[in-house]
């Protein structure tokens, strides 16, 4: 008989969900449908679509097809955007956290002067969480941010050694620091980018050996969250004389960190306060009850044909893991079983 664990439904704080702008590589539904497949129930939506999340206006539009679409919970990031941090405080109460982009990323959201981060720390109400695209010294940024206006500071997707030491430092001093690393920067390094080509190029860039070794060595204490920056793209989007950076994750995300699991990298209380409460008590998300996911302790090899995101690829194509999610119940109701997503359009809870 196939050994199975039950684990409560997961968290991903980080995806891109597409809408508005690009539902031709994913939009609410087919996101969403991506999570419940990957035994993940409650999934943050990122900010730079086109156009971005950083007015009231285009909030509220995104909000009102997320909530006809969505069959998990979603909540949305507010984007900081220089040419429009007035309109901050009106999309606060309507977003689950606001994000700053202080290195490279798609549209007006990049962030590089003191003004705009000022107005952000200032502004921006003090009981939601602040995340940051930071990459290298830009690490060193946020953290000084978050030390001269004593609030917390949440860092997407840590891929390098001197990030993750920075990082480690910062909370050793009683810094109020959070990060999260995807896995994608834990089980692939530069050699599959050259490998994979444009199918793996993504930001931050894949790291080396040393990279990597460095986010397992702080897996056990100073990472917070795995979270998997699904950022879809279309092949034919990879395959054009100018691809998009970016890979999802949605799906592969658990199967990957449960083999971890199986492989004695980490403990299965450590994959679940990586995965479901620290992502909970960091963005203040509520509890969902009557939820679990069961996973299926088998050899399984992760597959295009298998993926539910709109994209219809994955980095992780013939990738042999450990286990499956074999069924996910929310609240009370099967969303998931044997490969079919059953929860139906606009069943999901829409945060805050």
């Amino acid at each position: 008989m196939t050994e199975t664990i039950t684990l409560p439904g997961l968290v991903d704080v980080h995806t891109h969900l597409r809408v508005p702008g690009g539902e031709h590589k994913e939009d609410f539904r087919t996101g969403t449908a991506a999570a419940l497949a990957g035994g993940i129930t409650t999934i943050l939506g990122m900010p730079n679509t086109s156009p971005p999340l950083s007015t009231l206006k285009e909030l509220a539009t995104a909000r009102q097809q997320a909530a006809q679409d969505i069959l998990c919970d979603v909540g949305l990031f507010a984007g900081a955007s220089p040419e429009v941090i007035g309109q901050l405080p009106d999309c606060a109460p309507h977003a689950a956290a606001l994000k700053i982009y202080l290195n490279d990323t798609f549209g007006p959201l990049r962030v590089e002067d003191v003004p705009t981060l000022a107005a952000c720390f200032a502004t921006w109400p003090r009981d939601k969480m602040i995340a940051m695209h930071a990459e290298k010294q830009s690490v060193a940024v946020g953290i000084g941010l978050a030390a001269a206006y004593n609030r917390p500071v949440h860092f997407c997707h840590i891929s390098r050694r001197e990030e993750i030491e920075l990082i480690a430092q910062a909370k050793a001093a009683g810094l109020p620091v959070t990060c999260e690393v995807t896995p994608h920067h834990l089980f692939l390094t530069e050699a599959d980018a050259a490998r994979l080509g444009p199918l793996g190029d993504m930001r931050p860039l894949l790291g080396t050996p040393s990279d990597v070794a460095a986010l397992w060595e702080h897996l056990q204490e100073t990472v917070d969250c795995i979270a998997t920056d699904h950022a879809p793209h279309t092949l034919a989007e990879k395959h054009s004389d100018t691809p998009p950076p970016g890979v999802i994750g949605l799906e592969t995300s658990l199967p990957l960190m449960m083999t971890a699991v199986q492989q004695n990298r980490l403990t299965l209380n450590r994959l679940i306060e990586l995965m479901h409460h620290n992502p909970h008590h960091i963005f203040n998300l509520p509890e969902q009850p009557d939820t679990a996911v069961t996973v299926e302790l088998i050899p399984n090899t992760i597959t295009n044909q298998m993926v539910q995101s709109k994209c219809g690829w994955t980095p992780f194509h013939s990738t042999e893991v450990l286990a499956k999610v074999q069924k996910v119940v929310l609240r009370g109701e099967v969303v998931f079983e044997d490969g079919r997503v059953l929860a139906q359009p606009g069943s999901g809870a829409l945060l805050p």
